[in-house]
């Protein structure tokens, strides 16, 4: 379990699984989002984090996404901030960027993800 104190601009409740309520996040991705969001200066609002692989997002999909391993989360941003955040996250070490600007559910996909969890990485693309 997780020392939450260590992530003072996060609450665990933010990343819960929307269908289950489960929170499996991993330290090592959460360091790098506190070290991120210290240099970004600005609130982050999560959109999504941990995801059970029974929620509706991951169920069906062949190989299961980094929120189901603790290691990714949404982060609600649009415009000029979206860029910092991207540029940010690249200069933290976060291997996979997913970017959705479009319509009115606009944000940021970040994740730790690495090979051997089974996706390709670096990884960078849009929705």
């Amino acid at each position: 379990m997780l020392d939450w104190t260590k992530y003072p601009n996060f609450t665990a409740d933010e990343f819960d699984c929307s269908h289950t309520g489960e929170n499996e996040m991993q330290a090592e991705f959460m360091d790098k989002l506190q070290a991120l969001r210290t240099e970004y200066g600005k609130p982050m609002v999560i959109t999504s984090g941990y995801r059970s692989p029974e929620h509706p997002a991951e169920r069906d999909k062949p190989i299961k996404g980094a929120h189901t391993m603790g290691k990714a989360c949404d982060v609600f941003v649009s415009g000029e901030d979206a860029w910092l955040l991207v540029v940010l996250a690249h200069k933290h070490g976060f291997t996979g960027c997913g970017v959705k600007q479009k319509g009115s559910s606009r944000f940021i996909h970040l994740d730790t993800a690495t090979i051997a969890d089974g996706l390709p990485r670096p990884a960078f693309y849009s929705y």
